[in-house]
Order: structure tokens, then sequence, then C-alpha cells
């Protein structure tokens, strides 16, 4: 039996993942379950699977959460920083990071530095301080297990791959040529800047395959999100970004793949569902029986793939160069993005204009070549700060 403590439960991942503990009780129990603001959701998924302890970030929220749970022997907690002590609990086996944004990275530091196995489903954890988490996760011994459909599926196309030597020069090599990161083109795929000049709240909002949060399925339109996928990738599989080629590929298929030096291609494939890579996170490195839908080639007798239009998305190319400036620019492109996200979802912005904002922000931000986690965390609360 795994024990998993779940952050961000009441999350488009978290509720998936307990779809998935649903179907195995055999398997694995919820330990910890922390949400941000719906208690109501987070007070039913505590009566349904009896945590250990639950936290909710909105302390507004604490005694309604606290008057609900208190017959069931459920300890409750409130606020942020109650989220990163529950990492310490010794009886917490996993820790799935589903927090949204930059609000993630303290909570998953401290699961890696309280030696709890991450399976990682928030991505600006790596975009912001990926040399910080990296580093982290190998010197406390703590694997972070990805779970992102993208990265899950380049991870079970490196599982026994991968290689990795030193020559007699001291220069390392490997097996991997380059990775295929694939994206479904989002709400707006194949639309053009004059078409994107009124694009809706409500059109952005239209993922064709995929049932995600608001902030996700926004970046999936803008391509920001597969930008943050770049960054990802590069410090989670330590290939270089200009390694990690994008493939638009609509049918969501072909979940990503790995193009090997012999030219060889391993590629995962399945129906569009984060339950199979939350699964794999859960049990690897078991495979467990799903009953979740099989790929049917018959429905699919096309795959596509085509290049990005970096033109009219211009997130993706800029995610790749705050990458190539390294420092704490990802952290300055990740912060303006969440708030030109928000902006936009508040009619503030056009959608045109979040990439805009981003590349402003990008130019104007003051720039920490070597930051430390202090630098990162002033970066992001002055900028928020600034553009309040």
């Amino acid at each position: 039996m795994k024990r998993i403590a779940i952050l961000g439960s009441t999350g488009s991942i978290g509720t998936q993942a307990l779809n998935v503990i649903r179907r195995h009780p055999d398997r694995f129990s919820v330990e910890v379950l922390c949400a941000g603001h719906n208690a109501d959701l987070l007070i039913a998924q505590a009566l349904e699977f009896d945590p250990n302890a639950v936290a909710i970030a909105d302390e507004s929220q604490y005694p309604k959460v606290q008057e609900a749970l208190a017959p069931h022997d459920i300890k409750v907690f409130a606020g942020q920083s109650s989220i990163i002590d529950l990492m310490s609990m010794e009886s917490i086996d996993l820790v799935l990071a589903a927090i949204v944004g930059f609000a993630g990275l303290r909570p998953t530091l401290a699961a890696i530095e309280h030696h709890k196995p991450v399976a990682l489903a928030n991505k600006e954890t790596m975009v912001v301080a990926g040399a910080i988490v990296t580093e982290a996760a190998l010197r406390h011994r703590v694997p972070i297990l990805p779970v992102d459909s993208e990265h899950s599926a380049i991870f079970q196309s490196l599982v026994g791959e991968g290689a990795r030597w030193q020559d007699d020069e001291g220069r390392w090599h490997t097996t991997v040529d380059k990775i295929l990161l694939t994206a479904s083109g989002g709400a707006f795929r194949g639309r053009s800047r004059e078409q994107l000049q009124q694009a809706s709240l409500a059109d952005a909002l239209k993922h064709p395959n995929w049932s995600m949060g608001r902030k996700v399925t926004i970046d999936s339109a803008t391509l920001m999100n597969k930008g943050l996928e770049v960054i990802e990738a590069r410090w989670l599989f330590d290939v270089p970004a200009d390694k990690i080629q994008v493939l638009v590929h609509p049918q969501s298929v072909v979940h990503s793949m790995v193009q090997y030096i012999d030219g060889s291609i391993k590629a995962q494939l399945g129906v569009p569902t984060m339950e199979t890579p939350i699964q794999y996170s859960f049990s690897f490195p078991e495979r467990l029986e799903s009953h979740l839908p099989r790929l049917d080639f018959v429905r699919y007798p096309q795959l596509t793939f085509e290049a990005p239009d970096t033109d009219t998305f211009r997130c993706l190319p800029l995610a790749y160069e705050a990458d190539r400036q390294g420092g704490n620019m990802p952290c300055i492109m990740n912060a303006a993005n969440e708030v030109a996200v928000q902006q936009f979802i508040e009619g503030r912005i056009s959608f045109l204009q979040i990439a805009d904002f981003v590349e402003r922000q990008m130019q104007q931000a003051p720039f920490i070549k070597n930051p430390s986690l202090d630098d990162l965390f002033h970066t992001d609360a002055d900028l928020r700060q600034r553009l309040a």
C-alpha cells in the first residue's frame, strides 16, 4: 500500500489522481489532501478517502473545513506554510505535486528535502528552479516521476535506454539524439494573427482534446504550455533545449517521442487522458491494469504532424529564449505569463497581448545570472507586485 499526499487535490490533476486511487484501493491510499480555495470539494474528498490530514491554503476557509471534518478524526490545517510543514510526515510514501503555477515550488522542494518521491505535475517548478530542484533531488536521492502526458511519454520511451558515458577526455555522451515533444496546437491551431484579434476567453478555453484547468488551457492556446514543457524536459531529462523539437500533433495520440543516435524513434501512444500517466507515476516501475478506453487505430486512420506557427504563437520562441539566457529569466517569463493570463481572464488584455506582455517583462525585469532560491522568490514577488 502506497500512501499518497496530493497537493492540489481539487484541481484537474488532483481529481483524476483520486480516480486512479478509487480503481486501486488495494495499492494506494490517501494520506494527505491539500487544496487552495475549494473547501466544499476538499471536504467531500476527505469524507470519501479518510486521509490522515488535510490542508487548505485559504485560511478564511479553515473554520468551514474544520467544522465539517471534526467528527471524523481528520487533522485540519490552513495556510501555505502548513502544506510545506505536512511534507515532513513520515507516513507519506509519495507526493503528487499538482499545485498550479509558481505556488507549487516550495511544497515540492519541501517534499524532496524530506526524502519523499515526487510525482511532478507542476511544470513551473522545473521552469523556474530546474537547477535547484534537480540538484536537491540528486542530493537527497529522491526520484522525480513526470506526470505531464508528454514528459511521462518521454520517460516511458527512455526506460531501458538513454545510456550516458564519459570518454577519455571527460566529455559526456548519450544515446539520445533528440526529444520530439508533441503539442495538440490548442484551441487556435491554424488561426492567423488577424483571426485572433478578437479571440475571446470562451474560445481559448475550448481545447479540442484535453479537459484541463483554465490556466493550462489558455497556456495551451498560446503555446506557452509547450514552451514551459520544453524547459521542464530540459531539466528532467538532461537534454539541452536545442535538442528538443516541438511537433504539432492535432490528434493527441502520440504523446511524445525520443530519437536515438542510430535513428530509431520510440514513442508512447494512447488515448488523451491524464489518468494513464498519473497511474504510471504512482505504480512505477510496475504497470497496473486500467479500464480506461483503449486506443483504436481504426478511429485514427491518419496521425499528422506539423511545425508550430511561432510567428503567430510567439510564447513558444520566448520560452526557448528564456532558457537560452538562463539565470532568473525563466522565472521572469513564468511570472509574467501567470499575470498576463490572469489579466486575459479578467478581460484587461487581449489574447495576442499575452505574448507582448511577457516579452516586455523579459526585456525590463532585472536579470540575475546565477540566482539563489531567495533570488527567484524575490524576482517572482517583485514582478507580481510591480504589475498588480
